[in-house]
């Protein structure tokens, strides 16, 4: 039977709201250019930021045409940024969290696997997020207490109750990241009691993909919440639930995150959190 055989995907047609037009607006005006660069991605300016970790002048130029169009439409919104950092705002309660290219060293080897993350944060509260993938145009989005969806489709978490028909997603902290020890342990013994694991690199569609019930879950060590905040909402409203891997609801901030469904959601917790115990680590190692 294949895979998507236990996954919902309605056909609700719903139409954004207001908030959900302006950041696919803005999304789609940004991957114009960075499609374009992406076909000519051996001829970028490269900068190196850190292990793994690059900037490139499609990234800086994805992020000021991201802030410029969103400061048009909301112009008292506030910026947390991955290029720019933070920008303070005249409504100090609402700010715009952005990643203009959750993937960055796929784009840069050519890998056509990354995105344009934004969330909205209002009162210390993710309210809404958008994952656009401009290669497939796949737009991800969702708004708290309307729903997710893809593109025009209303998105549900996968159905799955055992993790031994789960697939998985997750992310490799790198050399100079915390937790990296934590992740292996965690990483051996899922992929004994797991359908699998898969690596691939941005964060922000993990957290769609298991949206979408394309995954069944997602846990990493060490993100940022750029990373992050455009999927948070997005997973929650298709149903599922998103915290820090040791059960704290400060995963945006934290050091960790899990994604799943209801059903998984315990025993998944259980199996990475058992993990380090018995290796005698914490999560930040």
């Amino acid at each position: 039977m294949a895979r998507h055989a236990n996954r919902k995907i309605v056909a609700d047609m719903s139409l954004p709201t207001p908030l959900i037009n302006v950041m696919d607006a803005a999304a789609r005006k940004a991957s114009r250019r960075l499609v374009r660069d992406f076909g000519e991605v051996e001829q970028l300016q490269v900068s190196r930021k850190g292990p793994g970790d690059f900037v490139t002048e499609a990234d800086r130029r994805t992020e000021q045409i991201l802030q410029e169009e969103l400061s048009k439409a909301r112009p008292g919104f506030g910026f947390l940024m991955e290029e720019g950092g933070e920008v303070k705002g005249e409504n100090a309660d609402e700010r715009w969290i952005i990643d203009p290219i959750d993937g960055t060293t796929n784009f840069l080897h050519g890998i056509p696997h990354f995105a344009i993350s934004i969330g909205v944060e209002r009162d210390g509260e993710l309210v809404a997020g958008v994952v656009y993938e401009p290669i497939r145009d796949e737009l991800f989005w969702a708004e708290r207490n309307e729903g997710a969806y893809l593109n025009r489709r209303r998105l549900r978490v996968s159905e799955r109750a055992t993790l031994s028909d789960a697939l998985l997603a997750t992310g490799i902290p790198f050399a100079d990241r915390i937790g990296k020890k934590s992740f292996m342990a965690m990483l051996n013994v899922v992929m004994e009691k797991t359908a699998g694991v898969r690596r691939q690199g941005s964060a922000a569609l993990d957290l769609a993909y298991v949206a979408a019930g394309r995954y069944e879950g997602f846990w990493e060590i060490g993100l940022l919440p750029w990373d992050i905040a455009g999927g948070i909402v997005i997973v929650r409203e298709a149903g599922g639930m998103v915290s820090e891997i040791d059960g704290r609801p400060s995963m945006l901030y934290g050091n960790s995150i899990i994604a799943t469904n209801q059903r998984l959601y315990d025993p998944l917790r259980k199996l990475l959190m058992d993990s380090i115990r018995t290796e005698k680590l914490k999560l930040t190692e």
